[in-house]
């Protein structure tokens, strides 16, 4: 208690609070840019840490790895083009609300959902880091295989119109992720004599192109907005969408809880854990025919998911020395570089420091509060007010330059137009572009976990037991079988419900 108190006190100056600020204003802008990640702010950032203070300089990089995670929120309600991949089912939600003049209401309950996911992800990290830490040395390939096959068996509860299209739709991003060298055998696949193609498909590329090529076709060929900005003042508003977002907290904490378990498993990442906070609340929600359409309660699952995996991404990080994501590696590269070694020592050693880092973490995400508020008031009135002859140009430089920056490569813009046109037209025949993107994820995530357990299962006798050899792999099945035949039995139930009645009428003088 004694080095965690010393922690608090290290951060509590002027010099780390307008490091803070400072983190969080250059998180928020490289969230909201589409084809700028965290990881690219991040790597970009540690070598101006060298002259700094060690603490200030993963104070300053922990704050524009939060941000940038809420950044993303404000292009996916504003424009329809998620900023990051964790904003995908903010998009769901949040845009639905901005068409029908919600935009403000929209980006504040994201701001105190971002605010209460990044607090619950930061407690989670300061008190149960160790026991949480043992839960995530339990994953294995067979347990990424369940973890993908569980976020894939969510497209039904993506597609807002037909099942089929939503399964067409992620059938169609799984292929798409096996474009290139295969993970495990190094096969070079579907390449149709382009090299180009050995690198595979970017997901920040696919993602700029299925969602921000089909909008700016809309908009360059109907020139409507669907953001428009009343010119009123609504000082009020702060509050009455907070209590809003307060008066359900069963759905922000299970979001939150959602987010910082899927933040401790290394490579499933925000992405994974937004979608499946937002189908568990559609699951639990006593109106979920209103997800798609502007329910703040899908927003607020996402966000608050979202934002509660950044913490949980650093307890590998910080206990074991195992990076849960892209910005926790570069971040792990940055702990290294100032003499510091990630691991299970961390605490005992260098224990001032790292609990500085982590409650930073927290002063980050309260830092979201204020600077998120203000920072997305100014650019939902640039998008409302801005004369679409700048706004449309702006719209396509900004995806022309994030799609090549991802590789450098003028291959990566050619694939955001096809993907675009093709998800553009796909669009108009009602398969949900969220449903490829949830494909493309999950699908190279579950064929890695099955060939390298199919591997591991060449010592069976049933190889395929291997995929069940653990209580965790067992758990997460059962799971899977739950989320697949539970619509289908609680229709039964919902069928034998109404005939008995029927009977019990009809027999009634």
């Amino acid at each position: 208690m004694d080095l965690m108190y010393q922690g608090l006190v290290g951060i509590l100056t002027v010099n780390t609070l307008i490091l803070v600020i400072i983190g969080t204003i250059v998180g928020l802008v490289v969230g909201t840019i589409p084809g700028l990640t965290a990881t690219m702010a991040l790597a970009l950032l540690v070598p101006f840490t060298f002259v700094m203070d060690p603490l200030d300089g993963l104070v300053m990089l922990g704050a524009v790895y939060t941000a940038s995670m809420y950044g993303g929120a404000f292009t996916a309600i504003l424009i329809n083009t998620p900023g990051t991949p964790g904003a995908i089912a903010t998009m769901l939600d949040g845009h639905p609300m901005a068409a029908q003049g919600k935009a403000d209401r929209a980006i504040i309950g994201a701001t105190v959902a971002s605010v209460f996911g990044g607090v619950v992800g930061f407690v989670a990290l300061l008190f149960l880091a160790p026991v949480l830490s043992l839960f995530a040395l339990r994953f294995g390939p067979p347990e990424y295989f369940w973890v993908a096959v569980l976020g894939l068996a969510l497209i039904a509860g993506l597609s807002t119109g037909s099942v089929f299209k939503g399964l067409l739709g992620g059938a169609i991003g799984m292929l798409m992720g096996t474009i290139g060298i295969s993970p495990v055998g190094g096969e070079a696949r579907f390449l149709f004599g382009t090299p180009q193609l050995q690198g595979g498909v970017e997901l920040i590329v696919a993602l700029i192109g299925l969602f921000a090529v089909p909008e700016y076709i809309r908009l360059t060929a109907t020139a409507m907005r669907v953001v428009k900005f009343d010119g009123e003042s609504k000082p009020e508003a702060f509050m009455r969408v907070t209590k809003e977002v307060i008066a359900k907290p069963i759905n922000i904490i299970r979001s939150s809880i959602i987010g910082v378990i899927v933040g401790l498993i290394p490579g499933a990442g925000n992405n994974v854990a937004g979608l499946l906070a937002y189908s568990e609340a559609k699951r639990a929600s006593k109106q979920p025919e209103e997800f798609g359409k502007g329910s703040m309660e899908g927003l607020v699952a996402s966000e608050a998911s979202n934002n509660a995996a950044v913490p949980g991404s650093m307890v590998p990080l910080l206990t074991l020395g195992v990076p849960g994501s892209p910005p926790a590696a570069v971040l792990f590269g940055a702990l290294m570089m100032h003499g510091l070694t990630p691991g299970t020592r961390l605490f005992t050693e260098s224990g001032v420091l790292t609990y500085g880092f982590i409650f930073s973490l927290g002063l980050a995400a309260l830092a979201l509060l204020p600077v998120g508020v203000i920072f997305g008031r100014l650019i939902f009135r640039a998008v409302a007010k801005v004369p679409l002859g700048f706004l449309i140009p702006s719209i396509a430089m900004m995806t022309i330059l994030g799609a090549y920056s991802m590789r450098n490569s003028m291959t990566d813009v050619f694939i955001m137009v096809g993907v675009g046109i093709f998800g553009y037209i796909m669009r108009n025949f009602g398969v949900s572009p969220a449903t490829i993107a949830l494909g493309l994820i999950l699908g190279p995530i579950a064929e890695q976990g099955f060939a390298q357990a199919m591997l591991i299962g060449r010592s069976y006798d049933y190889p395929f037991m291997v995929l069940l050899q653990s209580p965790l792999s067992i758990t997460l099945a059962v799971i899977v079988a739950i989320t697949l035949l539970g619509p289908f039995v609680m229709t039964a139930v919902k069928g034998k419900k109404i005939t008995a009645k029927k009977n019990v009428s009809e027999r009634l003088p």
